[in-house]
């Protein structure tokens, strides 16, 4: 499967990108078990013009990475075409326009998700940026705002004719936020439809193996992106890799390789920012992984490793998990 000359290889996997998630050392990781592409976290348009350190720290990509896509929002035609500029000279190897981000603090200011209200300017916005920017163009968006307004059947074909090289769609409308099941019925009806021909990639929910399995072989997609699932456990993409390509249960890490995944991934974010930066920054990943899951009473622990404020600390409570794990294992 490819996207804009970009071979990913069959079924293939990518990474969401997610705010606080999805930074280089954790594209890096996911690539590493088996993810076909991997996207920034998204960038503000506005931001980059006006060359905030924090915004141009997102753009930078380890050649480990690629492909990787840059994913940047906006609420303003020139701002976004000026920002498409600015991130082609790290040379991603796609740009991709964030209509989908459903949090207040961006669609509220009719940005990401909020474009969904104002679809004229979102195609005008598409249409100039694709003729402006010097890598290949994708764009992420919803279904629609609400579910009485599920618009997507007609909005892809209208990015499509903006000449986006591919779309994914994430089943689920501004309103639901991230609640309730994604509806990947109508994402495969906007794949069925004749008239695309750009790759759709479908999004929403893909936890586990047999779910990426489902959205190639009853939905159809031509890729599927996975978020929340891979937080706290990068090795979700090793296990569906099998599962997808062996049609069986597979590739999974034991549960003590995995903690050292996890404190992989605390050493990369200490080393990017520091000590208690990299500590903050882990412990979303920490609280989200469902490597604890089982432990028995284990909830004292878990308070201490996410209150910990020092590598020391926080090193010292996961060995006294290590044994547990070991337990967890053997029942």
């Amino acid at each position: 499967m490819q996207i804009a000359g970009i071979e990913l290889g069959e079924k293939p996997l990518l990474l969401a990108p997610m705010e606080d998630v999805s930074d280089s050392a954790f594209r890096r990781i996911c690539r590493h078990f088996g993810a076909s592409m991997v996207y920034s976290e998204f960038v503000s348009a506005d931001a980059l013009i006006r060359n905030v350190a924090g915004a141009q720290k997102k753009l930078f990509i380890h050649p480990e990475e690629r492909p990787a896509v840059v994913q940047i929002y906006g609420r303003d035609v020139n701002t976004m075409v000026e920002a498409a500029k600015i991130v082609a000279d790290v040379k991603p190897d796609i740009l991709d326009l964030n209509f989908g981000c459903p949090v207040k603090r961006v669609a509220g200011k009719g940005a990401g998700s909020g474009m969904l209200r104002n679809i004229p300017l979102m195609l005008e916005i598409t249409k100039a940026v694709v003729k402006a920017s010097a890598i290949p163009v994708t764009v992420k968006t919803r279904l629609g705002w609400d579910h009485n307004s599920i618009i997507i059947d007609d909005l892809a074909e209208q990015l499509q004719d903006c000449g986006i090289a591919g779309l994914t769609i994430h089943g689920r409308t501004r309103s639901d936020m991230y609640t309730g099941n994604a509806n990947w019925s109508i994402i495969a009806r906007v794949k069925q439809n004749p008239r695309i021909t750009i790759p759709i990639i479908g999004n929403g929910d893909i936890t586990t193996p047999q779910a990426a399995e489902q959205a190639f072989t009853t939905f159809g997609v031509d890729a599927v992106m996975v978020g929340r699932g891979s937080i706290g456990a990068p090795w979700v993409f090793k296990e569906m890799r099998y599962y997808l390509d062996n049609h069986k249960e597979g590739g999974t890490l034991l549960d003590e390789e995995k903690l050292d995944v996890l404190k992989e991934m605390i050493a990369n974010n200490i080393n990017k920012l520091d000590e208690r930066r990299g500590i903050l920054h882990s412990r979303r990943h920490l609280a989200a992984t469902p490597l604890f899951k089982g432990i028995p009473n284990f909830r004292p622990l878990r308070i201490r490793m996410l209150q910990a404020t020092s590598l020391n600390e926080l090193l010292e409570t996961l060995n006294e998990v290590k044994p547990l794990l070991t337990t967890k294992e053997a029942q």
